[in-house]
C-alpha cells in the first residue's frame, strides 16, 4: 500500500496543463504551454529507483520501441534479475503507461499563481492545485512551485508539497508528503531532459504502522532515438 500510495503522489500529481487567464507573467505562460512533465519527446534512458527500504530497480526506456517492449528490467535490488524477476516484470508491464509521467491536465489553477521568489536567473512561482476527481483527496492540501530558468524560457524544477495534513484514504494520515522533479537545461545538442524524482513521505496506518519512506527517481544515459534530419 505504501508503494501505492507514493506512486499516486509521484505520478497522479504530475502536471499537464490547460492555460486559463491568471496572473502569471507571459514568460511563465510560455514555458508552462511548452513544458512536458516526462522531458522531451523521443529521447532513451536508464531508470534508476531507490527507495529508503533497501529496495532498487534499474530499468531501461526506449520509445522508440513496440509499445511492451520498451521497458527492459536491467538489475533488482542491486543485481541482475532472474526468469521470476523477469516474469513478475513482464506481469506489471501490461498496466503501467509508457512514458514516465501521464498527461493530467488541470492540476494546477492559475487564477492562484504567486511569485515565490525571483533573481536575475531564475523565477520560482507557487500555485493551488484543482482537485480534478471525486476520489482525489491530495490535492487540496498540496502546493505546486514551478521555477522559470528565465535565459533559457524552461521550467527546471517542480515542487510539489504538502501545506497541512491530511487523510487520502481511510485510516492513513499523512503528515508530511514532498515530490521534487528536476530538469536539465537545453542546449544546442539536447533540449530539456528529466533528470530526478525525489519524494518524501512521512505519515502512518492505523494511528500506529509507519509510513515513513524515502524514494529517489534518476535519469541517465540518454540518447536521442527519434529520426535523425534528413542532410543534403
Amino acid at each position: 500500500m505504501l508503494r501505492r500510495l507514493l506512486l499516486t503522489l509521484l505520478f497522479t500529481l504530475l502536471p499537464s496543463f490547460v492555460l486559463r487567464a491568471g496572473p502569471m507573467s507571459p514568460e511563465l505562460a510560455q514555458a508552462l504551454k511548452i513544458y512536458r512533465a516526462e522531458g522531451a519527446n523521443n529521447w532513451a534512458y536508464v531508470q534508476t529507483t531507490a527507495s529508503s527500504k533497501g529496495q532498487s530497480l534499474v530499468e531501461h526506456y526506449d520509445p522508440s520501441k513496440p509499445q511492451f517492449s520498451r521497458w527492459t528490467l536491467l538489475k533488482k535490488n542491486g543485481t541482475a534479475p532472474n526468469e521470476s524477476d523477469l516474469k513478475d516484470y513482464r506481469d506489471r508491464l501490461s498496466r503501467r503507461t509508457n512514458g514516465t509521467a501521464p498527461n493530467i491536465k488541470d492540476q494546477i489553477d492559475p487564477a492562484t499563481c504567486e511569485l515565490a521568489s525571483d533573481d536575475s536567473a531564475r523565477a520560482s512561482y507557487r500555485f493551488r492545485l484543482l482537485t480534478t476527481e471525486k476520489s482525489d483527496r491530495s490535492a487540496a492540501h498540496m502546493n505546486a512551485v514551478f521555477t522559470l530558468h528565465k535565459p533559457t524560457g524552461t521550467i527546471e524544477r517542480v515542487t510539489l508539497s504538502s501545506f497541512e495534513p491530511f487523510s487520502p484514504m481511510f485510516s492513513v494520515k499523512v503528515a508530511e508528503a514532498a515530490t521534487t522533479i528536476e530538469y536539465s537545461l537545453p542546449t544546442t545538442e539536447r533540449p530539456t531532459l528529466l533528470q530526478k524524482i525525489t519524494v518524501r513521505m512521512r505519515g502512518s496506518v492505523m494511528w500506529f504502522k509507519s509510513l515513513d519512506e524515502d524514494m529517489t527517481v534518476t535519469y541517465s544515459e540518454h540518447t536521442y532515438v527519434g529520426k535523425k534530419p534528413v542532410t543534403p
